[in-house]
């Protein structure tokens, strides 16, 4: 048996409620064949498209009526989880049913700390939110405070800083239900960003990248396995080139040359190989696999997937 720490991308979970219903009884399924398979399973997921909506459906409201309130970004991140969660505990309960299996499943709206300090919020880079034109950028600048920037010429966008996890707030919490037995839904689009102040914790406005924030809960838990399952079967060198490449086994070190060659994306691979790379190099027995959804169960089989190794 393997404990197992999954990272689902949020754009698995479609763009809308009704969509979201439909694609999580599909992406729940080879979830829960790692846990008929006699592993201990932990679920971390994304939450772009979803936080997104939320923040786009009240910043809308407050657009028409004044007296709407502005909901400050920690808190569009915890509807998330909330909302994403309920949908696949749900999904995964009915599946876990289905296949005679009475494991129970809970949601945890989980906050990830950061260092306030992290060079992260100096250089704010993470696009949140709807497209604005110039003169509507420099007024939400000017009123409230918000960094904005040009993206991909289709206009102006708000942008937040992106730090690292360094810790896990509910994380006894975690390990209790894990402890248990049960299957733990939690980080949910990277967490709650927070920062430690006393006693207390603040959330801030920021995203953190979901597959560090696996990559730490994966190192809290002293997890197993990391598996990043996103929409490409394995990882890829020379990426739509003639000469392109799947990779099978690689060690961090072949990645890091890879990495220094400008394989990866850092809109899109380069942070799944380099949340991987932080789990794997905590220990030897520690494996990272990044594959498809529905490759899951055969990737880790060694069928396909691209394994991560020290």
């Amino acid at each position: 048996m393997s404990k197992i720490v999954v990272a689902l991308g949020g754009n698995a979970l479609g763009h809308s409620p009704e969509d979201q219903l439909e694609k999580v009884k599909h992406a729940v399924k080879p979830i829960v064949e790692l846990v008929k398979d006699g592993n201990e399973v932990i679920l971390a997921h994304g939450n772009g498209p979803q936080v997104g909506m939320i923040n786009l459906a009240f910043e809308t409201s407050h657009e028409i009526n004044q007296a709407s309130p502005e909901m400050p970004f920690p808190e569009c991140g915890a509807m998330s989880q909330g909302y994403i969660g309920y949908h696949l505990q749900n999904a995964l309960q009915k599946e876990l049913r289905d296949q005679n299996m009475d494991q129970k499943v809970a949601t945890i709206i989980t906050q990830v700390e950061v260092d306030q300090n992290d060079s992260a919020f100096l250089h704010p880079t993470k696009p949140i939110g709807r497209f604005y034109d110039l003169e509507t950028a420099n007024e939400l600048t000017e009123l409230r405070g918000y960094q904005m920037v040009e993206d991909a010429n289709r206009g102006y966008r708000r942008v937040v800083p992106s730090p690292k996890p360094i810790n896990i707030v509910e994380i006894d919490i975690i390990k209790t239900l894990v402890d248990a037995g049960h299957l733990v839904i939690t980080v949910g689009g990277g967490g709650i960003p927070v920062i430690r102040s006393g006693h207390d914790f603040v959330g801030v406005p920021a995203v953190i990248d979901k597959d560090f924030a696996s990559a730490k809960l994966a190192e809290l838990l002293n997890a197993d396995m990391l598996v990043i399952l996103t929409a490409v079967d394995k990882v890829k060198i020379n990426f739509n080139k003639p000469n392109e490449l799947d990779l099978d086994n690689v060690t961090i070190d072949q990645l890091d040359q890879y990495i220094k060659e400008g394989h990866f994306l850092k809109g899109s691979m380069l942070p799944k190989i380099e949340a991987a790379k932080a789990f794997v190099s905590g220990s030897a027995h520690r494996i990272a696999i990044i594959a498809s959804l529905d490759q899951a169960k055969d990737a880790l089989k060694g069928k396909t997937g691209t394994k991560i190794t020290n």
